[in-house]
């Protein structure tokens, strides 16, 4: 997961790459009010399976998997990330582990022939406050995994 700041360092879209081989889901973290919202923001974005089951664990799955997008990388950006789920914590907490999780699961990917990087990134765009305490969040998530 990369945490980066509206105004600070390169702009968001030199930063992706130019190939076709890539899927980049763009998604505004305004839109994300609450669970119903976050879930069908990115089902739309990221052309979630009808199957998908309405839950966190199915969302994970699904992000973990992304076969029907028919490419070997994924970006997922969300701008505004300050305001995700911001009056659930629990919610956002579960939002933000199962970003976490997918994106270290397949951060790397073993082949006979060596390791391909970057099955799955995720950007978090958010504002210049919100960045310190954003990557804090992030870490304490991470050291939870482990």
């Amino acid at each position: 997961m990369h945490i980066i700041t509206q105004g600070g360092g390169a702009p968001l879209d030199e930063l992706l790459p130019v190939s076709g081989s890539v899927f980049v889901a763009r998604l505004n973290g305004r839109e994300m009010t609450d669970e119903t919202a976050t879930f069908l923001h990115f089902g739309d974005v990221l052309r979630f399976p009808e199957y998908f089951g309405w839950n966190w664990n199915a969302f994970y799955d699904c992000l973990r998997d992304l076969q029907w997008l028919s490419t070997d990388r994924h970006i997922i950006i969300i701008e505004s990330t300050e305001s995700v789920l911001s009056e659930d914590h629990d919610a956002r907490e579960r939002l933000f582990a199962a970003l976490w999780r997918a994106g270290h699961r397949r951060s790397y990917t073993k082949r006979p022939e060596g390791v391909t990087l970057g099955g799955l990134s995720v950007v978090l765009s958010c504002d210049t406050e919100s960045a310190s305490e954003l990557a804090e969040h992030l870490g304490e998530i991470a050291r939870a995994s482990r």
